[in-house]
């Protein structure tokens, strides 16, 4: 073979392989650049934002909505960086703005971060972000409050879930457990005012209340009316129902009601704890039906707010309620214990006395302690069905055990008071013809 063509081929060979040589160089440099680019304005900047102190106001928006509904800084979502292989479906993009893949909607920021785990305002509209960075639609549960968003992801404040507290009375009993399997069934809540006589016979139950996020409260410790005893007595007798509390659970009762709803501000501040009565009574102890005690609360006033009364150590009641908690729910009512019916509604529990939440009974000042906020805004002309603030649903006057003049003698033989009531004679000089309620507030209602 001629030398000349021998060495223009080796050339050309030489001169493919420097081709494909620096092709791989220059491959690689971008990579690299690319890559650099993604660590600085995926990682370094977000990092550098937080140092700083999370960058300008324009960069750090707290959640907020046309109402006060969306308001919590703890609840305002965070700027979370783009991680890699959890977030490979975002990786691809690198403008700022809304974008949508297989797994929803999301939106990223011109440092490239996303909005994650809480509610953001953008332009002028309030979304709720999920952990991942997509929009959440539905109701959206943060601590006990809800708040719903529509299906393309803004924040509806017209949408209100209303709220009802389950009570129950001088148990804990042979139901109480059964009672619990439902609430549990049904992620629901409830309030347990218990006779510190009976926690002894049942120790697990305070404990089980406690594991599925119900509220233990004390009846006292053997329904002794509290206004025919001293103010030693009546300290005695939450203190023991708290020692057997304490026994039992670990701890110690958060809330308090009187037995036969008679109390007053030396009582309260006594007891040294929040008081609840009640806006619907039942009057399971005297109907002592199952369909006549589930009929008395699906067909009773149940505005947002309202406070139920029913008493756990009658089998009547219990198997009402099993029935009646999943169809409240199925209704749209959330079910709660009395303190987070307070949160909910801006309230800070003091040592008084609490009969509703109700819209009306906020705005016209008759709920100690409110704080103020949406539901003031709420018309008092509700189907609450209150006329005035002496309403009788404050119960002085119509003790739970179905005494009118708060004596009985229709005790159980075995002292368990399943008729909700103690055998005494009412040596009370308070008369209670006015129907008044008082909420420990130097005022009545």
């Amino acid at each position: 073979m001629d030398k000349r063509v021998l060495r223009e081929r080796m050339r050309r060979k030489k001169r493919q392989m420097m081709i494909r040589h620096y092709t791989k160089i220059g491959l690689s440099v971008l990579g690299l650049i690319l890559a650099i680019v993604f660590v600085v304005r995926g990682i370094i900047i977000p990092i550098a934002h937080h140092v700083a102190g999370g960058g300008s106001s324009n960069q750090t928006v707290q959640a907020q909505a046309d109402t006060e509904e969306v308001q919590a800084n703890s609840d305002a979502a965070v700027r979370q960086p783009l991680k890699g292989k959890s977030d490979t479906d975002k990786i691809s993009t690198m403008t700022a703005g809304w974008h949508e893949d297989t797994n929803g909607k999301w939106y990223q920021n011109a440092d490239g971060t996303y909005f994650a785990n809480g509610f953001q305002d953008i332009d002028g509209v309030t979304y709720s972000f999920d952990e991942n960075g997509y929009i959440q639609t539905g109701w959206v549960t943060k601590g006990v409050k809800d708040y719903y968003f529509n299906d393309d992801g803004s924040y509806d404040p017209s949408q209100v879930r209303p709220m009802l507290a389950l009570t129950f009375d001088d148990g804990p009993g042979q139901y109480t457990d059964e009672l619990l399997d439902c609430l549990e069934a049904n992620n629901a809540h409830a309030t347990f005012f218990m006779l510190g006589q009976n926690v002894s016979a049942y120790p697990d139950a305070p404990k089980r209340m406690l594991e599925l996020g119900c509220e233990i409260g004390s009846h006292s410790w053997d329904h002794t009316q509290l206004t025919t005893i001293d103010l030693d007595s009546v300290a005695k007798q939450f203190s023991d129902t708290d020692d057997a509390l304490t026994q039992a659970c670990g701890q110690a009762a958060t809330v308090a009601r009187a037995p036969y709803g008679d109390g007053n501000t030396d009582i309260y501040n006594t007891v040294n704890k929040p008081f609840f009565m009640w806006s619907l009574d039942t009057e399971d102890w005297k109907l002592m039906d199952a369909d006549a005690d589930y009929n008395a609360v699906m067909n009773g006033d149940l505005t947002d707010g309202t406070i139920i009364l029913m008493h756990d150590i009658h089998e009547p009641s219990v198997q009402a309620a099993i029935r009646l908690i999943p169809d409240l729910i199925a209704r749209g009512y959330k079910l709660v214990t009395v303190s987070e019916m307070a949160e909910a509604k801006n309230v800070t529990l003091q040592n008084a006395c609490y009969v509703d939440f109700w819209p009306s009974t906020l705005s016209n000042g008759g709920v100690p302690g409110y704080q103020g906020g949406a539901d003031a805004a709420a018309s008092t002309d509700s189907t609450d069905g209150t006329t005035d603030s002496s309403d009788s649903s404050d119960g002085n006057s119509d003790y739970s055990d179905g005494s009118e003049d708060g004596s009985t003698d229709d005790s159980s033989s075995d002292g368990n008071y399943d008729d909700g009531s103690g055998d005494y004679s009412d040596d009370s000089s308070e008369d209670y013809s006015d129907d008044s309620v008082d909420y420990g507030d130097d005022s009545e209602y």
